[in-house]
């Protein structure tokens, strides 16, 4: 997974940029190997004009291979919100492949009924 950071309104640090590639890496495991995706991750802080004192922001957009994902957080420390950035992705992830799993369940329920319906008329 080709991960990419940038940091807006603070300097991006090798230990900043180490810790949220470590954590986010293991999204990787959610897509199928052939059909990485690109995961753009921002992190910064918040101006001062929309909230007071220090708040940080980190924002994770996974696009390509016909997916789209988008998770933001912000809170009072950068790697707290790195950490919950992690967890809200992983959770629309996971809504989503849910969601394509169990219509897949309801297509194919949908046919059996349907060759049953017609198995059964003379």
């Amino acid at each position: 997974m080709n991960i990419q950071i940038k940091a807006t309104g603070i300097e991006l640090t090798p230990a900043i940029s180490s810790y949220a590639e470590k954590r986010l890496d293991s999204i990787k495991k959610y897509f199928e190997t052939d059909k990485m995706p690109n995961m753009f991750v921002e992190l910064g802080k918040e101006s001062n004009h929309h909230k007071s004192g220090d708040i940080f922001r980190a924002e994770v957009r996974i696009g390509g291979a016909g997916q789209d994902f988008y998770a933001v957080s912000l809170t009072e420390d950068l790697y707290t919100a790195i950490d919950k950035v992690k967890d809200e992705i992983i959770r629309e992830i996971t809504k989503t492949k849910g969601k394509r799993e169990t219509m897949m369940r309801k297509g194919g329920r949908m046919i059996k009924d349907a060759m049953r319906y017609f198995k059964d008329r003379p």
